[in-house]
């Protein structure tokens, strides 16, 4: 019942994003590898923050 007010941290908004932006990655591999690669990239410097969210 009071997990609806909960806040989401940081960390969990970061891997939210990771996980979509590696959904989009793995669908666009098959049709655009420009694209695919822009959006891998960008999932990888989340990873970054995330790892250093974690060692904080």
């Amino acid at each position: 019942m009071f997990g609806r007010f909960k806040k989401t941290s940081e960390l969990e908004k970061l891997q939210k994003q990771y996980k979509k932006l590696m959904a989009d990655w793995h669908k666009l591999s098959a049709t655009n590898r420009g694209e695919s690669d822009k959006k891998y990239a960008e999932a990888q410097a989340v990873m970054d923050k995330i790892e250093q969210l974690k060692q904080a």
